[in-house]
């Protein structure tokens, strides 16, 4: 692993300063994604900024029919969380299920997002709820904000200080996952929200992103025999040694069905 310079500054304005106009500075979260790219030669970078100690970028709080959760709050701190169980249960219960104990107790949920890794759980969530971004320059909505593979709406100084997640009137997370990683294969989010039934997929392709043919059969029968009749495409859709372009789209029909199910 290449040398690199790490600054730990206080507060959101000095750590976009210390990035700004630097090619090869990253911000660091709870590290667990940019370190290990980094071990293995995948990313690189000359200057490392840890959020870690900017106060106010963590913690949980219910703001009126929604939850705004810190960029900096770790996901073991998600999955147990008496609000996020109460208001939201199935964000609480994918949070719970990322990873192992060590990543759950040392990665973020704004360093998940903002390395939008195509299986990663987070961006199902953030996308199936309709959350809202906010970051330090603006508030981006869901549909906004993930833009493809490993890419996002964020700036290069632009960093997240929290999410905000609606409280649905259902919703929950199902995915098939890795054995080894627990990353997912395929997992999906569905939710009747107040801006009408969404379902965001994970895994499946090179970003997260929504089933419109589930989302209108749910909209019409909320029911798991509504949403395994739909056909989804194989077309543009991942196929690797775990698993073919075909068997993904099965997946997606078939985890939204029990998602609704256990919803």
């Amino acid at each position: 692993m290449q040398a690199f310079q790490l600054h730990q500054p206080n507060s959101v304005a000095s750590a976009t300063q210390q990035r700004a106009g630097k090619d090869d500075a990253r911000f660091l979260a709870g590290g667990q994604s940019l370190l290990a790219a980094m071990r293995l030669g995948l990313n690189s970078a000359s200057e490392l900024i840890d959020l870690s100690k900017i106060p106010g970028l963590a913690g949980i709080k219910v703001d009126g029919n929604g939850i705004v959760i810190g960029a900096m709050t770790r996901h073991a701190d998600v999955a147990a969380s008496a609000d996020v169980k109460r208001l939201i249960p199935a964000l609480a219960a994918l949070a719970g299920s990322i990873g192992d104990r060590q990543v759950r107790n040392m990665g973020t949920i704004g360093g998940s997002i903002a390395n939008a890794d195509p299986a990663a759980d987070y961006p199902a969530a953030v996308l199936g709820l309709g959350a809202t971004v906010q970051t330090n320059k603006r508030a981006i909505a869901a549909d906004d904000f993930f833009k493809g593979f490993y890419e996002t709406a964020l700036a290069e100084d632009e960093l997240i200080t929290s999410v905000r997640f609606p409280v649905p009137t259902k919703g929950a997370y199902e995915k098939f996952k890795n054995p080894a990683s627990r990353f997912a294969l395929v997992g999906v989010f569905v939710a009747q929200t107040a801006g009408g039934v969404r379902v965001a997929v994970t895994g499946a392709a090179g970003s997260v992103f929504r089933v419109s043919a589930i989302e209108a059969a749910l909209a019409g029968n909320w029911s798991a025999a509504a949403a395994k009749a739909v056909r989804v495409s194989a077309d543009g859709l991942n196929s690797d040694l775990h698993a073919s372009a075909e068997y993904r789209a099965h997946l997606i029909t078939v985890l939204a069905a029990r998602a609704v199910a256990a919803s």
